[in-house]
């Protein structure tokens, strides 16, 4: 064979094993490489953001079937979101970087009014929730509509102790109405909120039209109402886990429009009591019970020359 031959074939040896080589270590090299784009996808931080597991009207009370966690990138979440808390979130701005920011816009983008942007950061950091559990926002209303999957916001549910939870927490079509109480009153502070209730009004009577100048009086009671719903007592409109008496000086019933008049009507007339109901009697009838007791009357029957004095009540 010539010596060129021989040339020739190995070069092309030598070239077809690079060639090898090369496409082999290009090989090798993209799997790392996909493998590290998935590994990156994957360790992505996210965080538990409470979410309404179905649609929720205004008025709703939050119970455990209205709320769900649902996972959501730590990077896309709002500081207004509710979170678990298991997973730290970047710091809301603070109102100094909020005024830079405004300071660096053009004058296109700045708002009209120079504080509106610290206004807005500090009503966000205001309502931001932070860690929490499903059990913080059982019990409150909803005050907006909330879409299912849709996250929970402060701004959209009415919670206990805040500013407008009391006209929320009321059934449609109903009032509430506050009497004095005290602990003799109000079974010895064990009525709670959320308890149902009697009110018992206790009223002195005139015995009247026994003699000219001669009067008598008597002490009568009757329930004027049954079955109220307790909503607060003084400001508390639920009672602690751990708490088994709530002593207050008033006591915030749920009634109709015309019971809220006939209550007020009682409540002048005389001292009104609160009875306990048990929860076995809490679906009865709820609302006034007669009209309040009429001023009882007496009066002086001659029988043989004897006066005798007959009640009419």
């Amino acid at each position: 064979m010539k010596p060129a031959r021989i040339l020739v074939i190995c070069v092309a040896a030598v070239a077809a094993i690079g060639l090898a080589l090369v496409v082999r270590a290009m090989g090798s090299s993209g799997k790392p490489v996909a493998a590290a784009s998935a590994q990156q996808v994957e360790s992505k931080p996210m965080a538990k953001v409470l979410v309404a597991a179905r649609d929720l009207k205004p008025g709703q009370r939050l119970t455990e079937a209205d709320l769900d966690w649902k996972e959501w990138p730590v990077d896309t979440v709002n500081p207004a979101y509710i979170t678990d808390g298991s997973v730290p979130l970047p710091a809301p701005p603070t109102a100094k970087e909020a005024e830079e920011a405004v300071e660096k816009a053009g004058p296109a983008d700045k708002p009209a009014k120079p504080g509106g942007a610290v206004a807005a950061v500090t009503r966000a950091a205001a309502e931001f929730a932070g860690g929490g559990t499903k059990s913080d926002f059982l019990g409150s209303v909803v005050r907006e509509p909330i879409l299912a999957g849709e996250p929970i916001l402060p701004r959209k549910i009415v919670r206990a102790g805040d500013s407008g939870y009391l006209a929320a927490y009321l059934e449609p079509g109903m009032r509430a109405m506050a009497i004095r109480v005290t602990v003799e009153t109000a079974a010895g502070g064990f009525i709670l909120p959320g308890d149902r209730v009697d009110v018992v009004l206790t009223r002195q009577t005139s015995l009247n039209n026994i003699g000219e100048s001669a009067q008598a009086s008597k002490f009568s009671s009757a329930t004027v109402m049954r079955n109220l719903k307790v909503l607060a007592i003084d400001q508390t409109t639920r009672a602690a886990e751990d708490e088994h008496a709530v002593v207050g000086a008033t006591a915030t019933l749920e009634v109709g429009p015309a019971d809220a008049e006939a209550l007020a009507l009682a409540k002048s007339e005389g001292e009104l009591s609160l009875v306990l109901r048990s929860y076995a009697d809490a679906a009865g009838p709820s609302g006034r019970v007669a009209a309040p007791p009429r001023q009882n009357a007496a009066v002086r029957i001659y029988r043989g020359g004897e006066p005798e004095t007959v009640v009419v009540q």
